[in-house]
């Protein structure tokens, strides 16, 4: 593929399709109106869970991040 193909190509993508920093301007902006909203998607990304109406009692690991320590059971005292 010559130059002149690449420039011809990168022309037409960057014309129709927004890519780069501009498309990630705009899904973030995207999530932000929703969570100005407070709509129920926007809710959901405000407190870090899965938007797309997935289960979370048991998976979700991904989103929600990692479990968060719970102190385990103390021993009793020793007499």
């Amino acid at each position: 593929v010559s130059d002149d193909d690449v420039n011809r190509i990168r022309r037409q993508i960057e014309g129709d399709f927004k890519v780069e920093g501009t498309l990630r301007t705009e899904r973030s902006m995207d999530i932000k109106r929703l969570m100005d909203i407070g709509c129920y998607r926007g809710l959901r990304h405000r407190r870090g869970l899965p938007v797309r109406g997935q289960r979370t009692s048991t998976n979700a690991r991904t989103h929600k991040g990692k479990r968060r320590a719970i102190a385990g059971k103390k021993a009793p005292p020793k007499k």
